[in-house]
């Protein structure tokens, strides 16, 4: 049997109501690691199960800061010749950011498995435990070996750049718009459909010290005040990411206004705020750097580790294109 390291960070999954009718009101990270495992039967028969509590959060509290301190911690358990993997507990509202920037950074062929709940366990039919005894069945699967930092829930198995968050409540709410989900688990089992293709992990230049640099996201609306962009280098950003309408379009003054942002050394990076398909660089951005499918939250993310690395421009155009 594999060795399995559960994580927990709080969340939704460890999350309690008044009352179990209640599903969307309740108090995050209330209970432990512990308790979460009494809740699921037959665990232990998964793998052999060790447990650490790293913190009692709600996600949306799981800044860059907690980013960093967890990716150290995970790095010294995954260093661990004793562990073969690792399942970390998470809030839904931000996991999907988490994952990626401990895709990006751990160093590691060890599978590690994220997942969390819709629901706090004191709900009715609460989801939490069955996703926790799935992600430790992935995390236990020797084809997950090699993977990158991986999303399971309901009963669906995601690669952390393409995993999103796509429902405010309901238990089926990620998924990967463009990719579709890398497996499927069920009973004790894991069918896998695909495999990540981007760098990952092992393959990127990025560990968890790599300093993260301000970067600020933007989304067009009409209407969208230039003097917005202006605020953000004058705060002291570093870094711009554009989420902009369609194929990351921007009216004619905001076009101008990103272009002398980025005639003036800032790191412009051009997204859409559809949550779905691919972007074709438009000539009309010169010195920008373009996604061709990552979120800008993710995209926020590989610029902060770009700059904070103090890579070059062409350094950074080349990270996008491979990550």
């Amino acid at each position: 049997m594999q060795r399995i390291c559960i994580v927990a960070t709080g969340g939704t999954i460890a999350g309690k109501g008044a009352a179990p009718g209640q599903t969307a009101s309740y108090r995050a990270g209330e209970l432990d690691i512990a308790d979460l495992c009494a809740a699921v039967p037959g665990l232990d028969a998964e793998a052999h199960i060790t447990v650490e509590q790293f913190a009692s959060i709600d996600s949306k509290d799981a800044d860059p800061d907690f980013w960093q301190a967890l990716a150290v911690r995970l790095q010294a358990v995954l260093d661990d010749p004793d562990i073969d993997g690792v399942v970390l507990t998470h809030g839904t509202d931000t996991l999907e950011e988490t994952a990626y920037y401990l895709h990006l950074t751990l160093k590691t062929t060890k599978p590690v498995v994220l997942t969390g709940a819709m629901r706090p366990a004191t709900a009715l039919s609460a989801d939490g435990p069955i996703n926790l005894l799935n992600a430790v069945t992935v995390a236990a699967d020797p084809q997950a070996q090699g993977k990158g930092v991986l999303v399971a829930m309901n009963h669906a198995v995601f690669g952390a750049r393409e995993a999103a968050k796509l429902d405010t409540l309901r238990p089926d709410a990620f998924g990967a718009p463009n990719t579709g989900p890398l497996g499927l688990v069920h009973d004790g089992r894991v069918a896998w459909l695909a495999r990540p293709e981007r760098v990952h992990t092992v393959g990127t230049r990025f560990t968890p010290a790599t300093p993260l640099a301000r970067v600020d996201i933007l989304a067009a609306y009409p209407g969208f005040p230039i003097d917005a962009i202006q605020a953000a280098r004058a705060a002291g950003a570093r870094g711009l990411v554009w989420a902009g309408t369609g194929n990351s379009t921007a009216g004619q003054t905001v076009e101008a206004e990103l272009a002398c942002a980025a005639a003036a050394g800032l790191a412009v990076v051009r997204t859409s705020r559809v949550g779905r398909g691919m972007l074709i660089p438009a000539g009309s951005a010169p010195g920008q750097i373009w996604t061709d499918s990552l979120s800008p939250w993710k995209a926020r993310i590989l610029l902060m580790l770009s700059i904070g690395s103090h890579l070059s421009f062409a350094d950074i155009q080349s990270v996008f294109a491979s990550h």
